[in-house]
């Protein structure tokens, strides 16, 4: 897969954590790192006067920097963490507008990784010419102070465990799996655990902003990043500036309410590819109706959880693999076609299609090895917002409501909601409307098929923000911005180089 879209696609999704990791973060925290003493700005203010020593940093035409923030907002004093910082500034023609400061979601993907390899090459010309692309990976995160939680053996094992347990001995082996993850990461990083909240990490990106001379803030997030974009409105709202929020998160929602979302968004994107994929003579889930092709995926599934099929280089492909590799092939139509062969493959006795996309999502590596992603991802998950649930038998109680919004994957996405229940840092975030007040306007866009962040989530934070704008793209995917529509790419592009946003309620094809 090209390296450029998957990490546009696969690194801006993720979210709910678990076994399977479905969606997005959120939750902010309305204790003291949200609300400082009056004695902190002053004992900010050796951050804030920090000097950015950049340098080369192995990559054509970008610099790299070392910051330095609190890693207690709430105990300034009490130490540092250091984040790691790139940028690209402008090439022109045209005069320099300030900084474009980017992130690409997760919680967890490297906004490092995604400006080097896609933002600041694959933008359009036209914004790259005027704004330094900034990146800046959030603490726990990649390149600053990774979270780190099990080895790349444990991590096979881990994402292994079935996650859709039949009995009650599954349900303790799964439970196990949470234990386990969690012990790892407080063993390995617990001293960091406590402090990568998104607060914490929107405060880091007021004090970057600061060092980067701007006034005001002009950022890009997307999924997850759309609400650590609100979340820097909601703190900073007078040094808010051009903002665009894509594939928007709703703050206002409970981990529980979110995950059955998100659970139902998976779904309407799945029954898309299904709707093109049966009129397709080489389906490899029928070419009578969708409701037959999820028939046939799902017993699919069963089949797999009875009798993993060899993936290549001594692995296999069962249940929980499969799963998390279709999940990761409905964040971008483009990927249909690889999920068909993927499909066909396994029913000719051959996983190893399906294992790759799985493994992309998971970002695991030849070597066996993975990337932080998932680590800092539960770190972030876990303390934003109190866990969806408390323990089995709650899980078992909604399981009606999750297999109701999807047939298919509502099993899998109801127990990978358990994970935070006994995560060793408490958490410090609640559900809220961000209203934000005083912002220059703030463009949120939605896709109306966008299986991770659903298109009601766009709409509402929209209504909750005081000066917010919605931007609808009718389409397939997760996100809108890069994604072929020349309307969408217009209305941002205009609104990062002139300032004037799309009017409410815009909508694009």
């Amino acid at each position: 897969m090209d390296t450029r879209r998957l990490l546009r696609t696969f690194a801006t999704v993720l979210g709910t954590t678990g076994l399977l990791v479905t969606g997005c973060s959120k939750g902010s925290s309305t204790t003291s790192p949200s609300s400082p003493t009056p004695a902190a700005p002053a004992a900010l203010q050796p951050y804030y006067a920090q000097h950015l020593n950049w340098r080369d940093c192995g990559v054509s035409g970008f610099q790299c920097a070392t910051m330095k923030a609190p890693r207690d907002y709430r105990k300034p004093g009490g130490g540092d963490i250091k984040l790691a910082v790139s940028r690209k500034k402008a090439t022109g023609p045209g005069k320099r507008i300030g900084s474009l400061l980017v992130n690409p979601g997760g919680p967890g993907g490297s906004a490092i990784g995604y400006l080097q390899n896609y933002a600041a090459l694959g933008y359009p010309a036209a914004v790259r010419a005027r704004y330094d692309m900034v990146a800046i990976d959030p603490r726990g995160v990649a390149r600053s102070e990774p979270v780190e939680c099990l080895t790349g053996p444990q991590m096979d094992a881990y994402t292994q465990v079935d996650q859709t347990p039949d009995d009650r001995a599954e349900v303790t082996e799964l439970g196990a799996a949470f234990d386990t993850f969690a012990d790892g990461c407080e063993q390995r990083s617990g001293t960091i655990l406590p402090h990568v909240s998104t607060v914490e990490t929107a405060r880091d990106m007021d004090i970057l902003r600061a060092l980067l001379g701007d006034e005001k803030l002009t950022y890009l997030g997307a999924s997850y990043g759309t609400f650590l974009g609100a979340t820097y409105a909601e703190l900073f709202p007078g040094r808010t500036g051009r903002l665009v929020l894509d594939g928007a998160m709703d703050p206002s929602l409970s981990s529980l309410e979110m995950n059955r979302d998100q659970t139902a968004g998976f779904d309407v994107a799945f029954q898309a590819f299904a709707a093109d994929c049966v009129k397709r003579s080489d389906c490899p889930l029928g070419t009578t109706s969708t409701t037959d092709a999820a028939a046939r995926l799902k017993q699919l599934f069963t089949d797999l959880d009875a009798k993993p099929v060899p993936a290549g280089d001594s692995r296999k492909l069962g249940e929980s693999l499969a799963t998390t590799g279709v999940i990761a092939a409905m964040y971008d139509e483009g990927t249909w076609p690889r999920l068909r062969s993927a499909l066909a493959g396994v029913r000719a006795g051959d996983g190893s299609g399906l294992l790759a996309l799985s493994d992309s999502y998971y970002e695991r590596k030849p070597n066996g090895t993975y990337a932080n992603l998932m680590f800092a991802n539960a770190a972030v998950n876990c303390l934003d917002a109190p866990p969806a649930f408390t323990g089995p038998d709650a899980v078992e109680k909604a399981l009606p409501g999750f297999e109701k919004a999807s047939p298919v994957f509502g099993k899998a996405f109801a127990w990978a909601a358990l994970n935070c229940a006994h995560w060793p840092a408490a958490p410090t975030g609640t559900a809220h409307r961000i209203t934000a007040k005083g912002t220059a306007p703030i463009v949120v866009v939605g896709t109306t098929r966008d299986p991770a962040t659903p298109y009601k989530w766009a709409q509402s934070l929209a209504a909750q923000l005081s000066s917010g704008r919605l931007l609808t793209y009718e389409g397939d995917g997760h996100t809108a911005y890069g994604r072929g529509s020349h309307c969408i790419d217009a209305a941002i592009n205009t609104y990062l180089l002139d300032g004037t946003p799309p009017a409410d309620g815009t909508k694009c094809s």
